[in-house]
């Protein structure tokens, strides 16, 4: 855990060649520091929270000039982290942005470490800790959805949900404690009944929440796409025709492609990881053996598996032992080089979606793209104004465990009960809890902000 009493420094915008770039100073020194260096007009530790002055930053050791700045103040509580907080915007060049934070570090201050400016609004009350993650999911995010789902729990919409449940089940706790003062045989059954009732429609929301888990991951990750097939069925083209530019080697000789090769594209406002990988078929070559084993690992934990029959050879045996274990599901199969003959009918192939294609020309392809569009859409439709993580569903699947362990003691109708009930709801408020940050461990706070880059 870090001090809060320190005064962090760090820069807030990528290092490179950029129009501006910015020294985010925050604690009880950064106004402090902001008067050793700064000069202009105003004195930063006399103005006023939310304003800003143009002027120089200067070396402490000799007051040369090392760059032209804007200073922008922001005072405690009204901040990003709730602390006083300085930013510095320079030109956007890595020499006098280096020296800029320099002089910072010099003046009192110390580097930042990854997500501590974050760390701060979360633990000084600021945001909650599901807001926290979504400023790392926000930075991260590849797609506009995945952006739009960020924005909206940086809202609070999953914290305020989190916590509604939390306080419900918080109360029927408080009941069943108070069912203990009971002596035994005056506790109507009704009572148990009536709580057992309320349980079960909690169970029921905390599981539909936990639902949306597969929602979360295939925005904040992306869907995973495979394509597979035979060797020479045309993979690495339709890798290349998928992207719009040449990625994969194509050559004619059967087993060209040995390893997967990966690659992000964006399909209807979704991020995709399109992998492209080695011919399937039996060989005696050690390393073409290598390269079909990851290839049966791509396609194991793929989402979709584009898979490729070279049509004009008609339907190799290999293609249908391939197609019945990896299942119709999630496959799309692709009909490819029927510019050069159709010897396979999508009637051979009838329990899957078929999509007959000249890889060379682009004919038949538009139609996989929008039906690729559509596939990933209904994968990561959004129909709440929230999704969980990783995270947020073991604990919330954990709570579900304690509910319903409750809920059944409960449907017992035996007093006895009530304290073994008492301490499994005890049990799943304190995992509700730690979604948003109620009680949560150092091990767990380190693991959530190592995510982060420094300066946010």
């Amino acid at each position: 855990m870090t001090d809060e009493t320190d005064t962090i420094a760090a820069v807030a915008t990528p290092l490179g060649e950029g129009g501006i770039s910015i020294v985010r100073i925050a604690g009880p020194r950064s106004l402090e520091i902001a008067d050793m260096i700064f000069q202009g007009r105003r004195v930063p530790s006399k103005m006023p929270a939310g304003t800003f002055a143009h002027g120089f930053a200067r070396s402490i050791r000799d007051g040369s000039i090392i760059d032209e700045v804007v200073l922008l103040v922001y005072r405690a509580p009204h901040s990003y982290t709730r602390d006083d907080v300085v930013e510095m915007q320079g030109h956007g060049g890595a020499a006098c942005t280096r020296r800029l934070l320099e002089e910072v570090l010099k003046a009192g201050a110390r580097v930042a470490r990854p997500g501590e400016f974050t760390l701060r609004a979360f633990l000084n009350g600021r945001i909650d800790l599901t807001q926290a993650e979504a400023v790392a999911d926000l930075v991260k995010a590849q797609s506009e959805k995945a952006a739009a789902i960020a924005v909206e729990q940086i809202r609070g919409h999953l914290g305020q949900a989190a916590n509604n449940l939390y306080e419900r089940l918080a109360c029927i706790a408080a009941d069943i404690e108070a069912m203990l003062d009971f002596d035994e045989g005056e506790l109507p059954l009704s009572v148990a009944k009536g709580v057992a009732e309320s349980l079960h429609l909690i169970y029921q929301e905390v599981t539909q929440l936990a639902e949306t888990w597969n929602i979360g991951r295939a925005l904040r990750d992306g869907v995973r796409i495979t394509i597979a097939g035979r060797p020479n069925a045309g993979k690495s083209t339709l890798m290349n025709r998928l992207l719009g530019r040449d990625r994969s080697i194509v050559t004619e000789l059967p087993g060209t492609t040995r390893d997967t090769i990966e690659e992000n594209i964006i399909v209807a406002g979704i991020q995709a990881r399109l992998v492209d990988t080695a011919g399937l078929r039996t060989t005696d070559c050690k390393i073409e053996r290598e390269g079909i084993r990851r290839a049966w690992e791509q396609i194991k934990c793929a989402d979709i598996v584009l898979y490729v029959i070279d049509s004009s050879q008609g339907l190799h045996q290999e293609d249908v032992n391939s197609l019945n274990v990896i299942g119709s599901d999630r496959v799309l199969v692709v009909l490819s080089k029927i510019d050069i003959g159709r010897n396979v009918s999508e009637s051979d192939l009838s329990k899957f979606r078929c999509f007959p294609c000249c890889l060379i020309t682009g004919a038949g392809l538009q139609e996989l793209r929008n039906h690729l569009a559509n596939v990933l859409s209904l994968k990561a439709s959004v129909e709440t104004q929230f999704v969980v993580s990783q995270r947020h569903k073991v604990l919330l699947d954990e709570a579900c465990s304690f509910i319903k362990k409750a809920t059944d003691l409960l449907k017992t109708g035996e007093e006895q009960a009530l304290v073994l009930c008492a301490c499994d709801l005890r049990g799943a408020l304190e995992k509700i809890g730690q979604i948003t940050g109620r009680d949560v461990s150092k091990d767990v706070l380190d693991q959530i902000f190592s995510r982060f880059c420094v300066g946010k």
